[in-house]
């Protein structure tokens, strides 16, 4: 058996000499996650509470679709921008306020579920707006962070979605429910204008080089011609995040057959297992730091293969609250351990030149497996029952771990 082919890493230093702006980061990442929760948890909640039909719900969950296609256009971040206010930070300072009116557009929809049509089209707007701003954020982690700081910072990427899912899919759900409709959009609105004032204070060291225009679109091809990156990116994970997806596919809809109501399960998935799992985020980046990629993979296989095994009861039928609160949220642990191994490698294998264009590449693979084995695992459980749903899905994340582990192995990245 020959060994994996060690993937061309560039890890020289960063463009930026000094420590990784961890604050505005940070702020950034939570800001774009805010409004996604509140579409995906919170406006579902909401509307289901107004009478809204499972239909009309499942349009409003088409919302996420939008996200991959920012893939389209995000040559375009990388090869345009200003050198004056900053190449990437350009963008932000347009995309930041731009995502603020759109979610002040939401205000004349006090009444959402009757305006289904209108309302879906203004949330559109900002799912792309939010997705365009994570093309120019992440550029900026590639560009900023150095290879040391890569586990950390991606640790709290994917803790800070988990943040912007409670503050927007819960906090602000309370405010609706207790101020109303017009007192939760403001309050959205002002936390998405934090992370501007941010971005007005950052100064963006100045790239070099910039990207020919003949050359911004062959990055989307580019990257995959890259030693190695094609074993990785189309071997490892969407095995990895495609098992992890199937398995977190089925215990929502278990729950609807225990009798759980929507609001229910919205509070329990949406926000109180995701405080763990935005925990463990940055503690799952520092381990990167202090053991290495692949052995974080290694760890998060098992605690996804335990957790996993914790769900059979809810699966069977049986729904004790806090067996269930616990299934769930060591479940969210360890996917978001192997979510950070996963974004890591990512941004380790993007060239600085086009960073944007190559870490949205790298990532949006990862988001189509989990759309299409989500969907698939729902039909498996409709021919075999839940639980060996559960467990096919889950023997494919563990073979996309073991394939992972090996081909860390065997690369420059430990």
């Amino acid at each position: 058996m020959t060994a994996p082919v060690a993937p061309a890493v560039d890890t020289s230093a960063p463009v930026a000499a000094g420590a990784p702006p961890w604050g505005l980061l940070s702020v950034l990442w939570v800001s774009q996650n805010l409004g996604i929760g509140f579409l995906t948890v919170g406006l579902v909640a909401i509307l289901r509470s107004d009478g809204a039909s499972l239909e009309e719900l499942s349009l409003v969950s088409l919302l996420g679709l939008a996200w991959p296609l920012k893939l389209l256009w995000a040559p375009l971040l990388d090869r345009y921008g200003s050198r004056r206010l900053g190449h990437h930070r350009s963008w932000l300072l347009v995309l930041q306020p731009a995502m603020v009116v759109a979610l002040l557009a939401l205000l004349p929809f006090g009444d959402p579920a009757a305006a289904l049509g209108p309302l879906v089209a203004v949330c559109a707007l900002y799912v792309l707006l939010s997705a365009t701003q994570d093309v120019a954020t992440d550029a900026l982690g590639v560009r900023l962070l150095r290879p040391q700081d890569r586990g950390l910072g991606n640790g709290v990427q994917v803790g800070a979605s988990y943040v912007g899912t409670v503050l927007g899919g819960g906090l602000c759900v309370l405010v609706y429910d207790r101020a109303g409709w017009a007192a939760a959009v403001l309050l959205l609105a002002a936390l998405t204008l934090i992370a501007l004032a941010v971005v007005l204070r950052f100064r963006e060291p100045e790239r070099d080089p910039r990207v020919p225009g003949s050359a911004a679109w062959g990055a989307l091809i580019g990257v995959f011609r890259r030693p190695g990156v094609p074993r990785w990116a189309l071997g490892v994970v969407p095995l990895v995040y495609g098992g992890a997806a199937g398995v977190y596919a089925l215990p929502s809809a278990a729950l609807v057959d225990a009798g759980w109501s929507l609001t229910r399960i919205g509070v329990v998935t949406g926000v109180v297992v995701s405080v763990p799992a935005a925990l463990a985020g940055p503690l799952a980046g520092w381990l990167v730091r202090r053991w290495g990629r692949a052995v974080v993979l290694a760890a998060g296989g098992v605690g996804l293969a335990a957790a996993t095994a914790g769900l059979v009861p809810l699966l069977r039928g049986a729904v004790p609250l806090a067996g269930t609160v616990a299934a769930l949220g060591g479940f969210l642990v360890a996917y978001t351990a192997l979510n950070v191994v996963v974004y890591t490698v990512s941004m380790d294998l993007c060239r600085p030149a086009t960073a944007g264009t190559d870490f949205t590449t790298l990532t949006t693979v990862p988001l189509i497996a989990a759309f299409l084995t989500a969907s698939a695992a729902l039909a498996t459980a409709a021919l075999v029952g839940y639980v060996a749903s559960a467990a096919l899905w889950c023997v494919v994340a563990l073979a996309g771990v073991v394939l992972g582990v090996g081909w860390l192995r065997a690369a420059p990245l430990r």
